[in-house]
């Protein structure tokens, strides 16, 4: 059956990005450490078209699991892009360049509407205003029996753990310090969500934790 499913890095301290966020750091100041772990994979040279070579081991199968059967992707505006309020033009086209990496519809949560576009090697972006749940089950119908990614920043989960959207989030904790920054479940009231852990896997100073929404 197909599910609604995260995956994430955070650091020891809890926070999924650091601070500053900016064009030039779109993971604030000494966020890019949390997916250092992930960059050495082969199964993400492979996905981003970066040759042969990388790491075959326990957290390598942990990113080719997450990846398959990928029908569709949500995210917020801060992770497609550093604009704020009104599109000023639709020259920005994401952090991603002509080829993003997901090869799939996916559905951006934004205040200000914008025309949907295509990029290379499948990729389409489509812009909700009307919410976490419309831009769920948008992604759901494009995904049809495949899963539904939903990706950072941090509010943008918050917003889909509290209305029950997510089936499951795989958390890959990093033994860094941030010391600020967007924790991945501020703003949750206690008892929002039930949840179970149902998988831990450990690969060096990583832990890859899959936890379950009830």
């Amino acid at each position: 059956m197909p599910k609604t499913k995260a995956r994430i890095s955070i650091s020891l301290d809890g926070y999924m990005a650091g601070p500053k966020q900016s064009e030039a750091s779109p993971l604030g100041e000494g966020g890019e450490a949390l997916h250092e772990w992930a960059f050495k994979q082969a199964a993400f040279k492979e996905m981003h078209d970066l040759g042969d070579g990388g790491e075959c081991g326990v957290s390598d199968e942990i990113v080719r699991a997450s990846l398959a059967n990928l029908g569709a992707v949500v995210m917020g505006r801060n992770m497609f892009g550093p604009v704020r309020g009104d599109w000023p033009d639709e020259d920005w086209k994401g952090w991603w360049g002509d080829d993003p990496p997901f090869h799939c519809p996916v559905y951006v949560l934004t205040h200000h509407p914008r025309d949907p576009f295509e990029l290379d090697g499948g990729n389409s972006f489509h812009f909700v205003t009307e919410g976490i749940e419309k831009a769920v089950a948008e992604a759901k119908e494009a995904a049809d029996d495949q899963d539904v990614t939903v990706g950072g920043g941090a509010a943008t989960l918050q917003q889909a753990i509290a209305a029950g959207l997510l089936d499951e989030i795989l958390v890959t904790q990093v033994p860094i310090l941030l010391g600020g920054g967007e924790r991945l479940f501020d703003g949750l009231a206690a008892g929002a969500a039930k949840v179970d852990l149902v998988d831990v896997v450990q690969d060096a100073e990583l832990l890859h934790l899959t936890y379950r929404f009830g």
